[in-house]
């Protein structure tokens, strides 16, 4: 399969939690379709850049923080709130899977007893959701923490 058709599969499979969550979240009718649009382009991009070879939680945290970018611009347009965009297309990119696996791999170190090969997955696993979400954390944080100062940076 080609890169473009892989990443427009990866783009599309992302658009559909980002705008169900949105709906949860009771999103307004008209920014709906931006939700989407985000949480499909977040998403692309981390694959992008894991693609490239770049590790998922850097891509994660380049990914979130040009969406939140790209969601307070387009907020201040449509006069919304940012986080109406940004946190819904987020939830595309937290780990399920590594954090199913540290789930799973905690239970059996618990009824099984210690074994090298759990504990490591536990905590390799466990890691990698850590520093996922973080950097999502930090990629939503990231435009108040430059935008919206009263002092400067420097």
């Amino acid at each position: 399969m080609s890169l473009l058709v892989e990443l427009l599969q990866d783009m599309a499979l992302a658009a559909v939690p980002a705008a169900g969550f949105a709906m949860v979240f009771n999103v307004p009718v008209r920014v709906l379709k931006y939700c989407a649009m985000f949480g499909a382009l977040a998403h692309g991009m981390r694959f992008l850049m894991m693609r490239a070879g770049m590790p998922i939680e850097w891509g994660t945290l380049i990914a979130a923080t040009a969406v939140s970018f790209a969601g307070v611009w387009l907020a201040q347009r449509l006069r919304a709130h940012p986080k109406v965009f940004t946190v819904a297309a987020m939830i595309p990119m937290i780990p399920g899977v590594p954090f199913f696996t540290t789930i799973i791999a905690l239970h059996h170190l618990g009824t099984r007893g210690f074994e090298a090969e759990l504990f490591s997955m536990a905590l390799t696993n466990g890691l990698r959701t850590f520093f996922i979400i973080g950097a999502i954390a930090i990629g939503l944080a990231m435009p108040g923490l430059l935008l919206y100062r009263r002092r400067p940076v420097v």
